[in-house]
């Protein structure tokens, strides 16, 4: 009997209108264009504006982008993931209000948080519900609207984080094709290091909580940096070394988008050339749980059927870790 594999079918995205510049950024904050792009690689990020409009409306515009260019009945798909760090609401799950509203009525549907590395773990969580044999249609979202928990006056976390959301099908694949290998990793003592001190239930909302402006990300950069190199690299060379593959075997590394020099140092530990490594950090900044399928939507008319694909990534808590994919179609031009 042939093994299922779990394989990426379609994808699909949606960013914001809204374009902040670094310039912009300068009138806001102590800061400067060439302090930004020097240090992150950013120049611009998208800040959806809408009103009274959450991580769900962006979620579903990526969803449908894909349901339209894969021509995918929605009520065919079994299961919606929302990969996401800034739900809607608490309690009510965003994928929920997703899945119904782009027409998936068969689908069971709930949220994934583990921070940058989020779309990362949903991809392993997709995937395990394909391999299974139990579901056909798997629609992983990566949605975040990072501008709702940002502090415009606090420099070192405004300049980094932008809004949008990408989508992926996932479905069986009998070619050996899809989600090959993982190792994902996480460690309790990045806790301190990245996250929103209020409204959870340790610090509930409190009229002090929101003085004390405790409700928006805090992250000690440099040591964030730290962990953030040596971890990604490591995870993205052990996925080479356990499968056996040389860097002349990667088509692309696709890395999360959180600064430029991660990026660089993560390409480097497994020599890989620029070209063979997806950026588009320049555009909209990190993204937090969308960055990696909006590389897929990005860069989908360069890739090929075959082409071996090493994802990586590494988030608050600390969550990190690597996946190795096969891809599985050629783009219709």
């Amino acid at each position: 009997m042939t093994k299922i594999t779990a394989a990426i079918t379609a994808v699909g995205k949606y960013v914001p209108e809204y374009i902040l510049t670094n310039k912009e950024l300068e009138s806001l904050v102590d800061t400067n264009d060439e302090w930004i792009t020097t240090r992150t690689g950013i120049k611009e990020r998208r800040i959806l504006k809408e009103p009274n409009q959450g991580t769900s409306y962006m979620a579903i515009r990526a969803a449908q982008d894909l349901l339209k260019k894969s021509n995918t009945n929605p009520e065919e798909i079994d299961l919606v993931l929302v990969a996401t760090a800034t739900p809607d609401m608490p309690v009510a799950s965003t994928a929920v209000y997703t899945a119904t509203k782009i027409g998936a009525t068969n689908a069971f549907a709930f949220d994934l948080q583990a921070a940058c590395s989020s779309f990362l773990y949903g991809m392993s969580t997709a995937a395990s519900y394909i391999e299974s044999g139990r579901y056909k249609k798997v629609l992983l979202i990566g949605a975040d609207k990072m501008s709702s928990i940002i502090d415009y006056t606090d420099r070192a976390t405004c300049i980094i984080f932008g809004d949008a959301a990408a989508a992926v099908l996932f479905e069986p694949n009998n070619e050996g094709l899809g989600l090959q290998d993982e190792y994902l990793r996480s460690d309790g003592v990045g806790r301190e290091f990245l996250k929103i001190e209020a409204g959870g239930s340790i610090l509930p909302t409190s009229e002090e909580t929101i003085k004390n402006r405790q409700h928006f990300v805090h992250q000690e950069g440099k040591t964030v940096f730290k962990f953030a190199v040596s971890n990604m690299a490591d995870v993205a060379e052990k996925m080479l070394t356990r499968n056996q593959l040389s860097k002349e075997d990667i088509q692309w590394l696709v890395p999360h988008q959180a600064n430029k020099r991660i990026i660089e140092a993560t390409a480097n530990r497994i020599g890989l050339q620029e070209e063979k490594v997806m950026i588009n950090i320049d555009k909209y900044g990190n993204t937090t749980s969308a960055t990696l399928p909006l590389l897929l939507a990005d860069y989908e008319d360069q890739l090929k059927k075959g082409d071996n694909l090493i994802f990586a990534a590494f988030g608050g808590g600390f969550t990190w870790g690597a996946i190795y994919l096969k891809w599985a179609y050629n783009t219709q031009q």
